[in-house]
Formats: C-alpha cells, structure tokens, sequence
C-alpha cells in the first residue's frame, strides 16, 4: 500500500476489535418486506455464466474471464467506511450509492466484509443477511460483487475457524453468478510466516467449498510487484486464480509497474484491484490526471479491469476510530464524490475509461483554464519562485501561467510540471511545445523535457531555446527528443529562473 493508503499499518492489537455501532435498521423482516427488487440476472451478472451440457451455470472460468474485464469501483458508504459500513448497514444509502457508481459505468462492486463484525467462527444470520441484501442491490443496478474477506485480521493461529468461517458466509453463493470472485485475505503481509502459513490452510477449503468461485490475494501497494512474487512462490503447492494489484505509487510510472507486476505472477492474469490519489493534499486535477495515466498504462499492458479506489470520500467520523486508518487524513479523500455527493474531476475520467472513449489531453489543462483546484500542473522548487495562473496575458483563452522574480538554485530552477498520459517507453519520439512572452527578462526561461527510469533515477534533459532577454511577443518554444534508453517516464518542466522580470507561458502541446 502506498504511504497514503495506511491500512497495511493497522496495529495487531485493535485488528481483532469488533465495531460496536448500532444497526441502522433490522433485516430480520422477510424479504418481501426489504425493499430490494426481486432477483434478475442482469447483463453484468449474465458475463459470468458459462454453459455446461445445454444449461447455464456460473463456472470457475466464466467467472475469472468476466473478473479480468469488470469495471470495478472500491466501496463504503461515505459516512460509514470499513467495518462500520456493516455495523450501521443503511440500504437507502447503499442503493443510492450504487446507482450513482452504475451511472458512471462500473458493472462489479468491490466489497470487503470482515469477520470480526459479522460474528465468528460462524457468521451471525443478521450480517449474512445483509451481505444478501447488498448483492441484491447491487444486482439491482447490473453490478457484479467480487467480496473481498479477513482485513483488519491477525488471526493466523486459527486456520480451522477461518475456514469454517468463510465456508459458511460463501456457501450460499457457490453458484451464484452475481459473485464473481473471492479476494481471501485484504493486502496479505507476504513476510509473515503465519499468514502465509494460514492462508495456504485457507485456499484449499475455501476450494473445497466454492469450487466455481476463482481465488486472488493482494499484498498491500508498498510491497508492490516483488510482494506478489513473494506470495506466489510460497503458494505454488495453492495456486491462486489471478492476483490483485494494488498500485498508490508514481502514476508516471504505472506501465513500468504494471509490468512487473504481470512478470511477477505470470502466467497468472492480474487486475489493477485498488489505485487512486488521495485529494487531501493534491488538487482534483492531479486525482484526474493520475487515473487518466493508470487506465492507459493498463490499456498498454493489456489489463483490462481496473478499480478506482474508492467511490466516495469519508466524512468526519465515518472511518472506525479504533484503526489507524482512521487517523490518516489522506484516507478521507480518495473518492470519486465528495462527501455531499458531488462529482469530482476524477468521476469524468472514469466514465470516459469506461466507456471505451481515449483519454484526451485535455485532462491536463494544457492551456491553463483550470481552476486552481482543478489543474494537474505542479511546482517545482516553488519556493524560488511561483508559477501563477494570470489573466493579464494569454495567448488564446482567458489564462496563462506567469512567473516574475524568480532565483536557482545549484539543483535547478523553478518550473512548473506535466507528464503525458500516454505511458513513455525508451525509443519513442516526443515533441513539447509551448508559447512564451516576456517583460524584462532575464536569466533561464525555457521548456525541458526530463526522463526518468523506473526507479525515478533521472537519465537527462532535452531543452528548448531560450526565451529572448527584455521584451519580446508570443514565441513558439519546441523540444524534439527520442526517449533514452531505460526511460520510463517524462516530465515536460516550463522554467524560469535568475528572472528580474516576467515570463508568461500558454498553449502546451506534449505528445
């Protein structure tokens, strides 16, 4: 898990807690009383169903060809994320959550359901009818479910009640073609000798039960591609299905990562299981931006499901106080909605993904018309001078971006950044551009083009002519380069540094 994805460092001693949150309503009311449309087989539930001797039946590898492609969103109520989704299940705000993940065009639902709230060894019939409840919904809005089990769980020494455990809470969907898969373990610790040891008891039941329902694991985003190779090997005796990829790091980079991730575990498949950014501290832009270039290096790679992590922002209170989750303000802003429901820059993106439509450059404001808070550009050495967006000279549109007084340093100057959404491969021909201007210029003032290798070691920089010194008009700035060898991603940098006066940028190109 990445940095800002805490989970993976939820203490050992809480992880066994249960949540006690009153239940938002009683499910014990038959079900013609629930309020959940009867049970159809939707068009996303109908992708899983193979046919076997004339009749149809939910297969092991219907189900896993219909993972491989499922447009998967990660998701908790916004005011009752984790454990607490369950412990206060509100189906009102569950259908209305669906619907809205439906419209921006998923077909499967991730969903993580934990043992300590549901009651174990055996599930309570309380929780078991809630989790029927929430595949009903989701069935209702052509939404497969892939559930995920045992986060927030250091129970490794008990391996038969695991079992028992999850037996019992899958049984009933053994052939169920609106359950696509099972995820055994959330982010698996691959170093841990008793969770491997555990869960290599697990895969066997669990198969024994489920025979029909393809198997995954995760390892969280920090452990990365060498984290699912670690857990491969020691499963070779248990082999899994696929394996979930949970990707947090430097979008720039996701197709060198999503190929090592593939190499890791092939020839198992893999999905792209969790990713996003949260916007606690970036822009909503930077969000778009970040999804816009992990679906691409998808595409490249031929990954065909990726999942946004996750629908909606949380609200105050909403994530269980007893996790550490809960005190990272990072995990309150990876949503697609905000917590008042509203669309972020990022849902825009996902649809288009999922729609089959390309991804545009103009995820990237290239001209500057973005809102602040919207705009994926980001500084550089900022605090040697600051990039602005002006309204007092643009080229075409209404803004450019400007700096005036700028310093250097021994490292650099200052600059504000873009990479490309299309993912960057050694050999490749690049070609930046960008209008300049100047007032009383002097010193750096130019566009670069920098590479990086996949482990952002930096491998060099091609640059542009310099804008002219004094004043001068709008002057078309180009950078033509070849990707160098090894290069695995590229930032376009529009500079200016040692300046006295003012320099205005506008109309990017980067292709």
């Amino acid at each position: 898990m990445h940095t800002a994805r805490k989970r993976a460092a939820i203490v050992a001693s809480s992880l066994l807690l249960a949540v006690s949150l009153p239940a938002a309503e009683s499910l014990a009311a038959p079900r013609k009383n629930t309020g959940v449309k009867p049970r159809t087989t939707t068009t996303a539930a109908k992708s899983a169903v193979g046919t076997v001797q004339g009749g149809l039946v939910a297969t092991r590898q219907s189900r896993l060809d219909a993972v491989l492609t499922a447009k998967t969103i990660n998701y908790y109520p916004s005011n009752a994320g984790w454990s607490a989704m369950w412990t206060s299940f509100n189906s009102t705000k569950i259908d209305a959550d669906l619907a809205k993940a439906a419209a921006l065009g998923a077909d499967n639902v991730r969903v993580i359901v934990f043992p300590q709230s549901f009651g174990f060894p055996k599930p309570t019939a309380e929780y078991a009818d809630r989790l029927r409840k929430f595949i009903s919904i989701a069935d209702s809005h052509g939404l497969t479910v892939k559930l995920t089990l045992f986060d927030w769980w250091a129970g490794y020494g008990d391996a038969n009640g695991s079992a028992t455990w999850a037996k019992t809470l899958l049984a009933p969907y053994a052939d169920d073609p609106r359950v696509l898969s099972v995820e055994l373990k959330n982010e698996i610790p691959p170093a841990d000798a008793a969770a491997v040891a555990w869960v290599r008891k697990l895969i066997p039941a669990v198969r024994a039960a489920v025979p029909g329902m393809p198997l995954t694991l995760s390892t969280d985003g920090q452990s990365g591609a060498s984290g699912l190779a670690r857990i491969k090997s020691q499963l070779a005796g248990t082999p899994l299905d696929y394996y979930d990829f949970h990707f947090y790091g430097n979008s720039e980079r996701s197709l060198a990562e999503i190929r090592k991730a593939q190499s890791a575990v092939a020839p198992a498949p893999i999905v792209i299981g969790e990713t996003g950014l949260s916007t606690a501290s970036g822009s909503e832009g930077e969000q778009g931006a970040f999804l816009a270039r992990v679906f691409e290096a998808a595409r490249v790679a031929g990954v065909d499901s990726v999942a946004p992590w996750t629908l909606n922002d949380f609200a105050s209170g909403a994530i269980p106080s007893n996790s550490q989750v809960s005190k990272a303000p990072a995990q309150y802003k990876f949503g697609l909605h905000r917590v008042d429901g509203t669309a972020k820059f990022g849902a825009s993106v996902v649809r288009t993904a999922w729609a089959g439509r390309a991804l545009s450059n103009s995820v990237l404001d290239l001209g500057f018309e973005a809102s602040a808070g919207d705009s994926p550009w980001r500084p550089y050495l900022a605090e040697h001078g600051t990039a602005v967006r002006a309204k007092d000279a643009a080229r075409t549109g209404t803004f450019s971006v400007r700096f005036s007084g700028t310093g250097r340093t021994g490292g650099g100057v200052p600059s504000v950044r873009i990479s490309p959404l299309r993912p960057v491969q050694g050999g490749q021909s690049w070609h930046a551009e960008a209008w300049a201007r100047g007032a009383g210029v002097t010193g750096t003032n130019e566009i670069a083009l920098s590479w990086f290798d996949s482990n952002d070691k930096w491998l060099g920089q091609h640059s542009s002519k310099q804008v002219a010194k004094g004043t001068s008009g709008w002057t078309r700035l180009t950078v033509d380069a070849v990707a160098p060898a090894g290069a695995a991603s590229v930032q376009l940098h529009l500079k200016s540094g040692d300046n006295k006066g003012t320099v205005w940028f506008d109309d990017v190109v980067l292709s």
